[in-house]
């Protein structure tokens, strides 16, 4: 099949861990790699935030970025995207003499609005993953919600227009169905981890203390990494525990002048423990697998979360997780298997978890050789493009009139 992939402010060659790329930029990409080696065609559209990109870059077989002009070419925050989606949307069509799809597959609802109009002027059906719901993130952050207030209503319509959903997570499924999405429209393929990049055995990174744990993501509150430095600020000193937080703006310099990172050491200053606190900036990743097997514990603790890829990276390298009850997590991480589940923001919770669980060589071992086979058996990037491909087809089997789609599992 010939696959269209918008994803308007993550581009899969993005650098992480900035403020507007992480997991989505992770799943595009990897998808996209994924289908390409089961012999589909991948063109990816994203917004072109920078003169000297080239328009089109091969990213891996059977996959291409696109850069499209699509409002000031410089970098501007996701929340400011939406007057230019039309744009991006007749980046999509003008570009149909190269290979007309057979499906698009949106990402993020701004890049539903793109694909709703692009698919009508294509007459090919859409795919559409939100991986983050507005309703969901105004119940957390309220008035610190950034979001346009145009999403209230454009979210819940690209889910009813579109041709098929496809959730991350049971408990989005349930959040689509409560905006009014058909059921029967909702399919449930979750995020992958790239089982040779990440793996238990390979370098591991030199710790200073006795115990580590590491927590992942871009450095805004919503994140929880406040949690965890109070979780730590809780545990025995005897247990001499180590947090090293991983993410911001760039490297560690720019990192910790960041206002995120200053609230965070005041905050480790107040209780203590700052001397136990590293922010290494952003990490490649090449470098993170390395990192994660430093770990005795990769912790996961935001407010909320649509699926989450750092705990599959961390059990993929057999290490354990402890990880806020929360959207995808709930799906991924097995309580007492895997790894721990806790209430969120609960950092007296956590602490208990975590001093039990680090004081406690045989049950990390067995929880990290439970996480290794769980991702191999359910979350390699193979599995999930293959999922992903069958919802494609059921899509486009649904407008025979419009599109011809060979059969086969790579056609």
């Amino acid at each position: 099949m010939r696959v269209s992939m918008i994803s308007e402010h993550a581009s899969p060659l993005a650098v992480l861990g900035g403020v507007d790329a992480g997991g989505q930029n992770v799943h595009v990409a990897a998808l996209s790699i994924a289908l390409g080696r089961l012999g589909h065609e991948v063109t990816v559209y994203t917004r072109r935030d920078d003169a000297a990109l080239p328009d089109r870059v091969p990213m891996a077989p059977g996959v291409e970025v696109v850069h499209v002009n699509a409002g000031p070419i410089e970098p501007i925050p996701k929340d400011e995207m939406l007057p230019y989606m039309g744009e991006l949307a007749d980046g999509v069509v003008a570009d149909r003499h190269r290979a007309r799809p057979d499906v698009l597959h949106s990402h993020f609802w701004m890049s539903g609005l793109a694909g709703l109009d692009a698919a009508h002027r294509l007459g090919v059906p859409l795919l559409h993953t939100f991986h983050a719901l507005g309703v969901v993130k105004r119940r957390h952050q309220g008035v610190e919600d950034t979001s346009p207030p145009e999403r209230r209503w454009l979210e819940p319509r690209v889910g009813r227009e579109a041709d098929g959903v496809i959730a991350t997570c049971s408990d989005e499924a349930f959040e689509l169905k409560a905006l009014g999405v058909p059921p029967h429209r909702i399919s449930v393929v979750p995020c992958g981890v790239d089982l040779e990049a990440f793996t238990p055995e390979g370098p591991i990174a030199t710790r200073p203390r006795r115990h580590r744990i590491v927590t992942v993501g871009r450095l805004v509150r919503r994140k929880g990494a406040d949690t965890v430095i109070e979780a730590l600020a809780g545990l025995n000193r005897d247990l001499d525990v180590e947090l090293v937080v991983v993410g911001g703006p760039g490297d560690v310099a720019e990192t910790l002048a960041d206002a995120e990172a200053q609230r965070l050491l005041a905050l480790a200053s107040d209780l203590g423990v700052a001397d136990r606190l590293t922010f290494t900036g952003q990490v490649s990743r090449a470098d993170m697998p390395t990192l994660l097997r430093s770990a005795d514990a990769v912790v996961c603790t935001p407010w909320y979360e649509p699926f989450g890829i750092v705990p599959l990276e961390a059990m993929a390298c057999g290490v354990p997780v402890v990880a806020a009850a929360v959207g995808g997590f709930i799906d991924t991480v097995r309580d007492d298997e895997t790894g721990r589940l806790v209430p969120p923001r609960d950092p007296e919770a956590l602490a208990r978890t975590l001093e039990a669980l680090l004081g406690d060589d045989e049950a990390r071992r067995a929880y990290g050789a439970a996480g290794r086979a769980r991702v191999e058996s359910r979350y390699s990037w193979g599995r999930i493009a293959e999922e992903s491909a069958r919802v494609y087809r059921a899509a486009a089997a649904a407008r025979p009139s419009s599109i011809t789609v060979a059969s086969g599992g790579t056609s």
